[in-house]
């Protein structure tokens, strides 16, 4: 550092003592091991799928696997009551999540990946598992040029619609929620739902609506009051209008497909508003498993954090503050301080505003931080779910002060699809 600049904490340090690994349960739990490391508290992960049941009244919650990219963490929640089916995010995940032994796979985004279609295609079983997402006929004339057969060879293709649901205003003139389908109204998904049962090949066996701007938004931010009111309102008139044209879209779509086989909708934080709709019938959820801290901010349902990950103290720069290696995992979306992690454990902790997580390092400020010696843990809470598995090969899972099992990520398998 420059000399003309100072660090207000570069005074004498507090005598470091010997790493402990009794401050709290889960340190108890990881004493012979090494951070970074990641864990899944199970009676967490456990008490939060039963909460996602109980909101679901009685409809199937099917697994989004971008929040848990763990093979035994989808294959615990699936063996609950329940549960049925995973949405999935690639084609190549998809792939590999039929060919591993689960049998009800759907897409949830449309994909490009002609190698993967001409798999699809040419793996009867994996063509009867995986059901492919669109909501343009283009999407359709890429699987079709992946046949190696020519158009309507192979196997017959599932094929899921998805319909926009985002909340407009003044005309359209503002929009509410992401940017996802261009099929927003009931006869644009009959039209393309009558281009599928016309082609070869192909078979609609579903509708889809992710309702982000609900289930994916707190609706009790702390602090800020005027925002989060502001929200509920959004959010109740969107659910209006949404279920609204949600019901007449399947009924469009049923009179083309009649058996039809399922209606997604939902989301985390919309569980309990998307399972009272007649027309749903099924839920997508994953994050409310681990809950990561974006999901802190709802008024219906309140979660226990499962997901967390540590660093290890390396340094001690002086009272006040410990620098912790590396810790710099932002989530996706909209950059802003809400996508960073979460100092947890021990409580107190903050950033550094001049240099907040780092990289390779992150300096960590509060009077907690003369608590800590060098190897000692600090642990984190991810903002979103899934994103923290990208970043760790093993997830520990912990049964109060234990661990009780180790088990590969997708990354830890080999696998990064996205």
């Amino acid at each position: 550092m420059s000399p003309l600049f100072t660090d207000a904490h570069a005074t004498t340090a507090p005598a470091p003592r010997a790493p402990g690994s009794g401050r709290t349960p889960l340190d108890r739990a990881t004493a012979s091991l090494d951070a970074p490391l990641a864990v899944v508290d199970l009676a967490a992960f456990d008490a939060n799928a039963a909460d996602l049941v109980r909101r679901s009244k009685g409809k199937p919650i099917r697994v989004a696997s971008k929040s848990v990219r763990c093979r035994a963490l989808l294959e615990r929640v699936l063996a609950r009551d329940g549960f049925a089916g995973i949405m999935s995010f690639t084609l190549a995940e998809s792939l590999w999540l039929a060919r591993s032994g689960f049998p009800d796979v759907l897409l949830a985004y449309p994909s490009a990946d002609r190698a993967g279609f001409a798999e699809l295609v040419g793996d009867p079983a994996s063509a009867a598992a995986v059901t492919v997402m669109a909501d343009d006929p283009a999407q359709l004339d890429l699987i079709d040029a992946a046949r190696p057969g020519g158009p309507g060879s192979g196997a017959e293709v599932r094929i899921c619609l998805e319909l926009d649901t985002s909340y407009r205003l003044l005309g359209g003139r503002v929009r509410v929620g992401a940017r996802r389908s261009p099929l927003r109204d009931p006869e644009q998904l009959a039209a393309l739902a009558r281009t599928v049962v016309r082609r070869p090949g192909f078979r609609l066996v579903g509708l889809m609506a992710y309702e982000g701007h609900v289930a994916g938004v707190g609706d009790e931010v702390a602090g800020r009051p005027v925002r989060s009111r502001t929200i509920r309102v959004m959010q109740a008139a969107a659910r209006r209008e949404l279920a609204q044209r949600r019901w007449a879209a399947v009924r469009a779509v049923r009179q083309v497909a009649p058996r039809l086989e399922f209606v997604n909708g939902g989301g985390t934080g919309s569980v309990q508003h998307t399972a009272a709709e007649a027309a749903v019938t099924e839920i997508a959820a994953g994050s409310g498993l681990y809950v990561p801290r974006l999901f802190d901010n709802f008024r219906s349902f309140t979660g226990r954090p499962a997901a967390l990950f540590a660093q290890p103290v390396v340094r001690r720069p002086g009272p006040g503050v410990v620098t912790v290696l590396g810790g710099g995992y932002p989530a996706s979306g909209v950059a802003g301080a809400d996508r960073l992690p979460e100092p947890y454990l021990p409580a107190g902790l903050r950033y550094d505003p001049q240099e907040g997580p780092g990289e390779v390092q992150t300096p960590l400020l509060g009077a907690a931080a003369d608590g800590l010696a060098v190897g000692d843990k600090v642990w984190f809470r991810h903002a979103k779910a899934g994103e923290l598995c990208e970043r760790f090969a093993q997830l520990h899972l912990v049964e109060g002060d234990r661990v009780v099992a180790t088990v590969p990520t997708y990354r830890g398998e080999g696998r990064t699809f996205l």
